[in-house]
């Protein structure tokens, strides 16, 4: 039996925690009285999302799931040079085996986009895994503006669905 859990938009840590203020430009037709933001650059989209309560706690759950099983996975590309140790046999070449946590998280991750379906999973790795915003997730998938909150939040209920957790808040 798959175990339930949930958690309320008020469990999502406050800003103060992580914090990296930027200003940002707004586009002519943002603007109303002003032509720049203030903004928080280290607020993940799904925390943004959820503290403005256009996503339930399940659905955050979920999504912060999916990431886990992503880094853990390690299907993120590499910024920097690995420093473990290399064994005596592979230093001929060739890319270093996964352990078995690796593969176990990228089976997991596998899993819940397949429950996705191929239509969803495409919103869903780039605001959840990759940390796009839902505009500019819009923009590179071709779709009309205010279209991607929809549509993630249908993949968040399948997400949702996939890892048993409770709807209710």
């Amino acid at each position: 039996m798959p175990r339930r859990a949930t958690i309320a938009a008020a469990d999502v840590p406050p800003e103060p925690m992580n914090r990296l203020l930027g200003t940002r430009t707004l586009a002519p037709g943002d603007r109303i009285d002003r032509a720049q933001v203030t903004v928080n650059l280290a607020e993940a989209p799904l925390a943004w999302l959820a503290r403005r309560g256009h996503i339930s706690g399940a659905q955050l759950l979920a999504g912060e799931r999916l990431r886990q099983d992503y880094h853990a996975a390690s299907l993120g590309p590499r910024v920097t040079m690995r420093w473990d140790p290399v064994p005596a046999e592979r230093r001929g070449g060739g890319a270093p085996e996964p352990g078995g946590s690796q593969i176990a998280a990228r089976r997991r991750f596998d899993a819940a986009v397949a429950a996705c379906g191929p239509g969803l999973a495409d919103v869903l790795w780039r605001v959840v895994c990759a940390g796009e915003g839902l505009e500019v997730a819009e923009r590179g998938l071709g779709w009309p503006a205010r279209s991607g909150k929809l549509v993630l939040s249908l993949a968040l209920d399948r997400l949702v669905s996939h890892y048993g957790l409770d709807q209710k808040e």
